[in-house]
């Protein structure tokens, strides 16, 4: 049996491509943050350095984290443009 066009519309992804976009742009945003975490250990265990605690390790990289995880919440919430 044939299927109606009314049909096929429904048989369609949950999210539309532009979600997928906004996904994988979200995800690069955490990507980046736990990169921006990355250094600051010392060469001598014995050696305490302070680098651990800059900016970039403990403010900046954790916001951008936190900012790439409400871009994600956006990506999927947002409704797909409907297509005539």
């Amino acid at each position: 049996m044939a299927k109606s066009t009314e049909e096929l519309k429904k048989q369609t992804f949950a999210l539309g491509k532009e979600n997928y976009k906004l996904l994988l742009i979200g995800f690069g945003i955490i990507v980046l943050g736990f990169i921006l975490m990355v250094g600051g250990k010392s060469e001598d265990p014995s050696v305490f350095n302070p680098e651990i605690f800059s900016f970039r390790r403990i403010t900046l990289a954790p916001i951008i984290v936190l900012f790439g995880f409400l871009f994600e919440i956006y990506a999927i919430m947002k409704r797909p443009k409907e297509e005539n």
